[in-house]
């Protein structure tokens, strides 16, 4: 496949900008800087590793660390090799990160020192070279490993089909799958970028980690487009805010579980943010009064994505041109064709609820060696084109603004009605004393499911909040229980693991 005239590659971008701007800082953590043009001198030293490694274009490597400027350096220089990169999240279990792995092909493996003690006992089962990032006991070292300074790779021809990285979904729901994105998917993520004021001026604050994809659709324009990139290796609301001061950010992408910790913060309008130009948040639920009081103190542009990693269609909520429909995810973004079709996958009128399908410029190629769970996930259009199924259910309003449901395995058939857990979440959540809310549905025999509420309470006893949402809610929606918890389970990326609240409740109930 020929490459379009418009495509470069982000290595090909950082390169430019290490000529045009070699001192600008590309990367900040702690005390720690790289410029643009250490950057790529770095860039072409982990390039001429692989290189010499053997390690072809379209093969692959993979990474399971805490974030550093160790672990951006490595990604970002097997991507000028043309190789691919498996980020890997650390929280895995060591058989599914040795899984992940194996499934990914990667023939070099590198990891930090925790996750080298929590991979001891499946050693013998990584088949890759391993090295290791931070100097660790395991591995080859880093600095050993690193081709000398001032060398430089061979020249790789990269298109927009090639492979940039696989990444692996959170497994939540079953093993994981490695969803690859490409080359052309990454270019247009970051074009659109520059209509959100990113460029040489952007310093985006980046708190979540760089395995996450939530993370790298920021983290990758910033450095495209001639940011610099602030990292956190973990996110605590203080030493955020204080960060976000010190270095004057215009952006960063949170999830809603740190927008909620950093507003509840008594101290959040002493810091100053007037530096803020925009703010987006994915990956959760985004409750509507959060949104409101984060345009209402904080300085800058909020935008929330609804999208996947898997890419097809994104919807994009301005929520500070609208405030109105801050209880939706906004519109389908400029060139994103996004339909609800129903159980036999036909198309459902404008206002009724149906699963999210999308097409897009930005699309996977498919999920890594499972072709049957690719086709799965695709619905062919009446005109023939493939869109990929979300798995999500909502419904446009009259002005076209797309309201988020829930996952379509999260939502509860009782007594033959569907009950949508957010309608109940929602509901739940205007009691002054529910500080963060999850509705599961859990077998019933005489209902077939039920909803169940996991609340974290700031007081309210269990008996007062079910009688509370259930004088709200319809006759068929009525919550079965309440179970007061301490803190809901979620993932690195905020999302609530609905799964672990329902096994538990098994667990406990044996229902």
């Amino acid at each position: 496949m020929e490459r379009s005239e418009s495509f470069k590659t982000l290595s090909e971008m950082i390169h430019e900008l290490a000529a045009a701007q070699p001192q600008h800082a590309a990367l900040i953590q702690d005390t720690r800087q790289l410029s643009y043009a250490e950057l790529d001198a770095m860039m072409d030293r982990v390039a001429v590793a692989l290189q010499r490694d053997e390690i072809a274009p379209g093969e692959s490597i993979a990474i399971c660390a805490a974030t550093s400027l160790e672990y951006a350096i490595v990604f970002l220089g097997a991507l000028r090799a043309g190789v691919a990169v498996a980020p890997i999240a650390p929280s895995s279990t060591p058989e599914s990160i040795a899984g992940m792995i194996a499934d990914s092909g990667a023939h070099i493996f590198f990891a930090d020192a925790e996750v080298s003690a929590a991979l001891e006992g499946v050693r013998g089962s990584v088949a890759a070279a391993w090295v290791a990032l931070d100097g660790a006991a395991h591995g080859r070292a880093l600095g050993d490993w690193l081709a000398p300074e001032g060398a430089e790779p061979k020249p790789v021809a990269i298109t927009e089909a090639m492979p940039f990285n696989i990444i692996y979904s959170s497994g939540t729901t079953g093993a994981p799958k490695g969803i690859v994105q490409s080359h052309g998917m990454r270019f247009h993520h970051i074009m659109r970028a520059q209509s959100m004021g990113y460029g040489p001026s952007a310093v985006t604050l980046l708190s979540t980690p760089l395995y996450s994809n939530t993370t790298l659709v920021s983290f990758f324009p910033t450095l495209g487009l001639g940011g610099t990139a602030v990292l956190m290796k973990k996110f605590e609301a203080g030493a955020y805010l204080d960060l976000a001061q010190r270095h004057r950010a215009t952006h960063t992408m949170l999830v809603p579980v740190q927008y909620s910790r950093l507003m509840a913060r008594p101290d959040f309008d002493s810091y100053d943010l007037s530096s803020f130009v925009m703010k987006f948040c994915t990956s959760a639920p985004f409750a509507a009064a959060l949104k409101a009081d984060i345009i209402r103190r904080w300085p800058g542009g909020l935008i929330e994505y609804f999208g996947m990693t898997e890419g097809g269609g994104t919807c994009a909520l301005i929520a500070h041109l609208f405030p109105d429909k801050l209880h939706t995810v906004g519109t389908p973004a400029p060139g994103h064709d996004i339909r609800l079709i129903d159980d036999d996958g036909k198309e459902v009128p404008r206002g009724e609820v149906g699963e999210l399908v999308g097409r897009s410029p930005i699309m996977m190629n498919g999920y890594h060696n499972r072709k049957e769970q690719t086709d799965a996930a695709t619905w062919i259009s009446p005109e023939g084109l493939a869109f990929i199924r979300t798995g999500d259910v909502g419904r446009y309003d009259a002005d076209g603004f797309l309201e988020l449901m829930d996952r379509k395995k999260d939502m509860i058939i009782s007594g033959g009605f569907n009950v949508y857990p957010s309608d109940l979440e929602a509901v739940l959540r205007e009691h002054p004393d529910v500080a963060d809310v999850a509705v599961v549905g859990v077998a019933s025999a005489e209902w077939g499911e039920t909803p169940v509420a996991f609340v974290v309470s700031r007081g309210a006893g269990a008996d007062e909040l079910r009688a509370f949402a259930n004088a709200k809610l319809g006759k068929t929606q009525r919550i079965s229980a309440v179970e007061l918890i301490d803190e809901l389970p979620r993932s690195h990326i905020g999302k609530v693991l609905k799964r672990e609240l329902r096994d538990s409740w098994v667990a406990r109930t044996g229902g």
